[in-house]
């Protein structure tokens, strides 16, 4: 197993909806990679755990419990568990998402 990733070689947009990677599982945390295709929304939702956002690339919104935060390169976002959030692409759009335990 790999204890390195590249996170951008790993980004690829699909022509619609979203791609998700799983990058590492364990028992305290999980990471995953989102991209998300340009005009994408993910509908309201809330996570059981805390975590974390990291945007790679991108430009969007992302609702988390009620306040619209700019997805854009960089853009770190920490959500409490149980945060009732949502996402919308303005263009394609790639995210790191870490959940805790």
């Amino acid at each position: 197993m790999n204890l390195h990733k590249n996170i951008l070689e790993l980004v690829e947009y699909p022509k619609d909806g979203v791609l998700s990677k799983d990058i590492l599982r364990s028992e305290r945390m999980n990471v995953t990679l989102f991209c998300m295709a340009s005009g994408t929304e993910i509908s309201e939702y809330t996570s059981r755990r805390q975590g974390i956002v990291y945007v790679i690339e991108g430009k969007g919104a992302f609702v988390l419990e009620g306040e619209e935060i700019e997805m854009r390169e960089g853009v770190l976002i920490r959500m409490k568990e149980n945060a009732v959030h949502s996402l919308r692409a303005e263009k394609n759009t790639s995210f790191l998402l870490m959940l805790f335990s």
